[in-house]
Order: structure tokens, then C-alpha cells, then sequence
């Protein structure tokens, strides 16, 4: 690795970790292979520095690659110091974060260079909910890499990155003028791989406090740092956060604390990190509207579940059950996206957003903020599908449809000899919604276990989660799931 190079991925590593904390390995290991005059060029650390470190005075594992050594492609000891790095950071229980800047597989090593990089891809999947795994982005993640850095639990680019398994160039009828397939916005936009896209600088910021917050392992009892918000702290004006959720989370967080992920992807779903009394929760939540810091609304949804939002919610709670991470959710919902396009996928997504809560063993409280409405409510962790705790705020509407559209169904024909149908189906919508879609009538059939006053929403999730600190729920046994 020639000076310059080392220069570029070091300065990685020293940028993300505590100053003067990494240690290396292997910096002496060179390519192995002979074959085409390999044995003629200088591979000094075969293109990949590994080592460890602290973040915060945690420690985690970390890799980086250069691209300048033989046209940036992974040989044979270059897989093989990363796998040794992940068989390492299993052992101790750390997190292992990979930058990434390589094209691809090296050909002058073929098969010697494929078999360690299905290993790594291997060890990689072994150590999936056993230790964090973070993959930054910084240059061309291409080809295989692109597999690897999926295999991660958290994908984070750099907005020079890019990402591809083939490149833009390669599909048909694309160039990279037209739509440019690998860049950091489209997978931050589109197709939902980036995590968190930014400058270097904002990319490294965002992977320390990712791991400031996250537990060190699986077998750690989530994640906790000193709380000096008051726990009884009222939210003022949290009643009118219902539609954009991001500012509900930010009032009840410790300190108006929140971590998102995905933020440009299905922004009608919200996942992130919130800290409630220092302890590291998973939020989930429906959001309608956005509210710039300028008063300006954006419209993102009209409160159905896409395929998009359930994908990235189910993904995001299977993370925060591995590592005991407990889960919060913001209920605003009242049915499905309907269109051709989303037909043909809402019944997997769903399916698999389901799965994901009832499977999931963490602790779990939702709130209804908004609508809950239908078998849409019912698969946004409703006590049916194993939530904890469900509160609602007084105007929250609970049931199966809105209560005029149920109206209208029940009383078809009396409607159609009405005297006077507008009235009479304004009668009888008031009657379905006193019996059936009143947040009061589902608590008293024990869907709901208190109705809060939404400035108190904080003071009470805290304490819900603190008394399901000690939860412990068991599964049937099985070797996996197969939703």
C-alpha cells in the first residue's frame, strides 16, 4: 500500500474512532498468489487495513480498503484478514464496521479470491444478530461488494459512494447519464439500502453515535447511557404531532434525542432510535405530513400501509429483536395503499411486518396517536399480534372502519327508504362510533389498556418500559420462521 493510500484509509479509521485508539493487525500480510506476475507487484497489506479501536470507549472492530492497490480489487488475503477480523470481533462480542472502497473481485486470483470471499460471506452471515455490523460506503462498492454490504445490519454512504451489483451501465437500456443506479441518492430515495447518506465527515458522525447507542452484542441487555431529562417531563403541543410522528418521537426522547434511518425511503413509515430514561428504544411510526422547520407540510401519505413502509418497519424490528432493543410504535393507520402496483406486493410486506412484531420477544408498547383502523391496526403491533401495552390518546379512533363507511354498509336498505338518508345515516355513523370506533369502547373490551392525555405520553411509556424490563417470553421451538 503506497503511502498516499495508506494516508486515505487510515484517515478513515482515525476519523471515526477515539483519537489515537487504533491498533492494527496484519498490516505485514501481502497477496499469496503468483500467478500473472502477481509475485511482481508490491500488495503491502493486500489493499485493506483492519484493526480495532473505541467509539465512546466501546470497542468495536473496523476494516478499511483502499482502492489504489491493484485497481481496488479483494484478493484472496484480503477476504481472509477481513473474515479473521469478524472471527475476532465475535469472540469479544464487539461491532465490526467495514469502509468500503473496492470494484470487485481481483481476476489475476479467480478462484483462490471467489472461495475467501464466500467464506467472509459466510463468517458475515454467521455473526447477522450476533454483533452490529456496519457497512460505509465511501467509494465503489460494486459487484460482490454489493452482496456484502447487504449482509451488513446497517448500510451508511458516503454521497461519493457507489453502490451496484451491476453497474448502470450494464442494465439494459440504462446509461449512467439517464439513471444513475449506484449513486448514494438513489439508494437513499428508491430502493432503500442506504441507511444514511452524507459528506464523509456527516457519515462518520452519523456510524459514531449509531454505535454510541447500540449494545455491544446479542447477549447484552440492550443499551444504556446516564438520563438527565426529567422522566415526568410534560410534551406541550404533542397533541397536534399525530400526523408528523418524527416531532411526537423528538418530544417524549430523552433530551429530544432521535436517530433516523432510511429518512428519504417510504417516509410514510419512520424507523429510527429514541432514548427514553438512557435506555436505547426502536421506534416505529406511521407519518402522514412532515413539517419543515419553516412551517412549510409536506404530504406523504394518506395514512395506508405501502409495501415500502412495511418492508423497512419489518426489517428494522427483526435488528432491534436480536439485540434487545425494545420497541415503540405511533399508531396512525386506516387501511392499505390501494393501487395495481401495490397489489401485487402489500400481501408479502404485510405478511412479513406481521411476523415481525408477533415473533419478535423485546418488550413492546404502542401508542395510538391517530386511526386505527381495520386488519391495518391490527398488524401495527395491536395487542392481538403481542404488544405489551397499547395506550391512546382521548381522540384517537379505534376499530374496523370509519364509522360512516360502516354506517353506510350495516344500513343499506334503510338507507334507500330513508325519508331523509343524509340524516339518517349521520344518526346512525354517530351510534357505530359510540359502540364500535371510540377509543373508550376498545378499552373497555381491554384493547386498549389506558387512554393518556397526550402530554403525559412520555412519563407513561417510560414506565411501561420499565416494567417490562424484566420480560421474558419463549417461542415454539423451532429452527427458524420461514415468513
Amino acid at each position: 500500500m503506497n503511502q498516499m493510500a495508506e494516508k486515505i484509509a487510515l484517515r478513515r479509521i482515525e476519523t471515526l474512532l477515539d483519537e489515537n485508539s487504533f491498533v492494527q493487525i496484519g498490516g505485514l500480510v501481502n497477496a499469496r498468489s503468483t500467478d500473472f506476475n502477481m509475485n511482481t507487484k508490491e500488495t503491502p497489506g493486500d489493499g485493506v487495513i483492519t484493526g480495532y479501536g473505541v467509539i465512546d470507549g466501546s470497542l468495536v472492530y473496523v476494516y478499511s480498503q483502499d482502492s489504489t492497490v491493484l485497481g481496488g480489487a479483494i484478493g484472496e488475503m484480503h477476504a481472509k484478514k477481513i473474515t479473521k477480523l469478524y472471527e475476532m470481533a465475535m469472540k469479544m462480542g464487539a461491532p465490526i464496521i467495514g469502509l468500503i472502497d473496492c470494484a470487485g473481485l481481483r481476476l489475476q486470483e479467480a478462484m483462490d479470491a471467489m472461495n475467501a470471499f464466500g467464506c467472509l460471506y459466510e463468517c458475515m452471515s454467521h455473526a447477522s444478530g450476533v454483533i452490529p455490523q456496519v457497512a460505509v460506503v465511501y467509494g465503489n462498492c460494486g459487484g460482490g461488494l454489493g452482496i456484502l454490504s447487504e449482509l451488513a445490519d446497517f448500510t451508511v454512504m458516503s454521497e461519493k459512494g457507489q453502490l451496484f451489483v451491476n453497474a448502470p451501465n450494464a442494465l439494459d437500456g440504462n446509461y449512467k447519464e439517464k439513471l444513475d443506479t449506484s449513486s448514494s441518492a438513489y439508494h437513499a430515495k428508491k430502493t432503500g439500502l442506504a441507511d444514511m447518506t452524507g459528506t464523509d465527515e456527516e457519515v462518520a458522525g452519523f456510524v459514531r453515535t449509531l454505535i454510541s447507542i447500540l449494545p455491544s452484542n446479542n447477549e447484552e441487555d440492550g443499551a444504556y447511557s446516564e438520563c438527565n431529562d426529567s422522566l415526568n417531563r410534560a410534551c406541550e403541543g404533542m397533541e397536534n404531532c399525530f400526523e408528523d410522528t418524527l416531532n411526537a418521537l423528538r418530544l417524549i426522547s430523552d433530551d429530544y434525542f432521535v436517530l433516523e434511518l432510511k429518512r428519504e425511503y417510504a417516509k410514510d413509515m419512520f424507523t429510527g432510535f429514541v432514548k427514553l430514561n438512557g435506555a436505547t428504544v426502536g421506534a416505529v411510526a406511521n407519518r402522514t405530513k412532515c413539517y419543515e422547520e419553516d412551517g412549510t407540510c409536506t404530504e406523504l401519505s394518506d395514512g395506508k400501509l405501502s409495501t415500502d413502509g412495511c418492508y423497512k418497519a419489518a426489517e428494522f424490528i427483526n435488528f432491534c429483536d436480536a439485540f434487545n432493543i425494545p420497541v415503540l410504535t405511533l399508531t396512525n393507520v386506516n387501511g392499505y395503499k390501494a393501487t395495481i402496483e401495490e397489489e401485487k406486493t402489500i400481501a408479502k410486506a404485510v405478511a412479513k411486518l406481521t411476523y415481525a412484531f408477533a415473533n419478535s420477544t423485546v418488550p413492546k408498547v404502542n401508542v395510538i396517536v391517530g386511526s386505527a383502523y381495520g386488519n391495518a391496526y391490527t398488524v401495527m403491533n395491536s395487542k392481538s399480534v403481542g404488544c405489551d401495552m397499547v395506550f391512546a390518546w382521548p381522540s384517537a379512533l379505534v376499530g374496523t372502519m370509519p364509522a360512516r363507511d360502516a354506517a353506510r354498509i350495516i344500513y343499506d336498505e334503510e338507507l334507500k327508504t330513508a325519508s331523509d338518508a343524509a340524516a339518517y345515516l349521520d344518526e346512525k355513523a354517530s351510534e357505530y362510533e359510540a359502540l364500535q370506533n371510540s377509543v373508550i369502547s376498545a378499552a373497555k373490551r381491554g384493547y386498549v389498556d389506558s387512554i393518556i392525555e397526550a402530554e403525559y405520553t412520555r412519563k407513561y411509556v417510560i414506565g411501561a418500559f420499565e416494567m417490562l424490563y424484566t420480560k421474558r417470553e419463549d417461542r415454539p421451538a423451532k429452527k427458524h420462521g420461514t415468513v
